[in-house]
């Protein structure tokens, strides 16, 4: 019997067509589910990066929650009907913000006028590790204050005072494990003594107590998520 040429021919087609869609769909499913990969694969991404633009107006709050587990904190401005403006960062539960307590700091004197302590402005390119100072109380830690009554200019703490664009350290627990991160803000204090905070990004490490670099947000162990994606949404973050 003469043997069919054609049967290997559509087989050879049929296999090539096959491989063809899992390839896309293998090269779809990676791009989409970067951030649960970065999950599933620790030691190869180590940073989760989400890049965001939120400005916390006049008596905003901005819930910044990094993972699903307990990571969160709060950044805040109040108007008070005395004249005050503040700016204030807190860590909910055992999370902390990374400055000092009153009295003097790295920037100057930390006299906050509700108390509480003061979080530092940090300098793109340095480290948040166990070896700097963190604030955790339920009052937050004071970024910003201005009084403005008859006259505006009074200006204080670390970022009303020395910085408008810097990084905020963090401090937080996942299970019982300490691990560290950044928020990237600017903070404007206009002549009207209104304080304007927008936040541009924010990232945390995945490892338990390795340091972080603040700005950080390119190599190998970056991975990169955007709010409301997948791999944004696989972090644990809404």
């Amino acid at each position: 019997m003469k043997p069919s040429s054609q049967s290997p021919r559509k087989q050879s087609m049929l296999s090539d067509s096959l491989q063809r869609r899992l390839n896309a769909y293998a090269l779809a499913a990676s791009a989409a589910g970067v951030g649960m990969l970065a999950l599933a694969q620790p030691a190869e991404a180590r940073i989760i990066y989400t890049k965001t633009h939120h400005v916390i107006g006049t008596g905003g709050t901005y819930h910044l929650r990094l993972d699903d587990k307990g990571a969160d904190f709060l950044i805040y401005q109040r108007l008070l009907r005395s004249g005050w403006s503040l700016l204030r960062a807190e860590g909910l539960g055992d999370n902390a913000v990374e400055g000092y307590a009153t009295g003097r700091g790295s920037w100057g004197i930390c006299y906050p006028s509700s108390g509480g302590g003061c979080a530092d402005a940090l300098l793109k390119g340095s480290a948040v590790s166990s070896k700097r100072t963190f604030v955790a109380n339920r009052k937050g830690a004071l970024m910003a204050e201005t009084f403005c009554s008859e006259n505006c200019g009074y200006r204080a703490g670390p970022w009303g005072r020395n910085r408008a664009d810097g990084y905020l350290g963090l401090k937080f627990k996942i299970g019982k494990q300490i691990h560290y991160g950044w928020v990237h803000m600017t903070v404007l204090v206009p002549d009207n003594g209104t304080i304007k905070a927008t936040v541009l990004g924010y990232a945390y490490e995945t490892i338990a107590n390795k340091p972080i670099i603040t700005g950080k947000t390119k190599g190998l162990d970056v991975v990169t998520v955007q709010p409301g994606s997948l791999g944004h949404l696989a972090a644990g973050r809404k």
